[in-house]
């Protein structure tokens, strides 16, 4: 297994010519089927055209088969991340002991952005999958890019606790910094405790009249391991 990234070394462009596999299955740790995983990236391995919107995700080369799988963050199992996500964080910080689900409302974080109508698709999804259960008291889904923004979380919830996780793939500047100043804590705050090797929000936090948990970002989490490996199955399946 080999990483490789889109803007920083080692990319990906230059990885995939030094691997003398016969097969090589690359897998989009994105969040949604958006501009990046479904345009950018494709378009540049060849994979599909400019404008072209469906497009095969196998590619027979002369020694080698590529296939590009889709995107993690929507498969079905992310559900089941999410949760594990919400429920470890209050396991992790009780104070006094842990919310009662029925007087908490789910935040789902994630981007958002106009140039693709997918970018939010995929959180809206789970928002509405994890509603389905009935194990709290609402789900919600806010965004960095796009209304509900994030800070409207507050005007959203009606409980008194409050659990935000971030949909996002790595713990970046958006999870670590981005959203819990958003959410109210401090730009000086959420620096300080970072360069103290710190979480940015202490859990829990009391804002504007809530108890608010705030955990790490969903990728981030060991059950995405077998989330990626779930993607390389089901695109061998593509080749028999």
């Amino acid at each position: 297994m080999r990483e490789a990234f889109w803007k920083q070394a080692p990319r990906l462009v230059d990885l995939l010519p030094q691997i003398a596999a016969s097969r090589v299955f690359i897998v989009p740790l994105f969040i949604s089927e958006g501009y990046f995983s479904e345009e950018v990236i494709p378009r540049d391995l060849g994979f599909k055209s400019a404008g072209q919107a469906d497009f095969p995700r196998v590619q027979h080369l002369a020694k080698q088969t590529r296939m590009y799988c889709k995107p993690i963050g929507t498969h079905h199992s992310m559900t089941k991340v999410l949760r594990a996500r919400a429920q470890e964080i209050v396991d992790q910080y009780p104070f006094p002991r842990s919310p009662d689900p029925q007087d908490t409302t789910l935040i789902i974080a994630g981007h958002g952005t106009d140039r693709d109508e997918n970018s939010r698709k995929s959180i809206e999804h789970q928002v509405q999958l994890i509603r389905s259960l009935k194990i709290y008291a609402a789900v919600e889904g806010v965004f960095l890019e796009e209304a509900p923004r994030i800070a409207e979380c507050y005007a959203l919830s009606k409980t008194r606790n409050m659990i935000v996780v971030p949909f996002f793939m790595s713990d970046g500047m958006h999870s670590r910094q981005d959203i819990p100043v958003l959410l109210g804590e401090s730009e000086r705050v959420v620096q300080r405790r970072l360069e103290q090797g710190q979480s940015p929000w202490r859990n829990p936090s009391e804002k504007k009249g809530k108890l608010v948990w705030y955990t790490m970002a969903a990728g981030t989490h060991p059950l995405v391991s077998e989330v990626i490996l779930d993607r390389v199955r089901e695109a061998e399946k593509w080749c028999s």
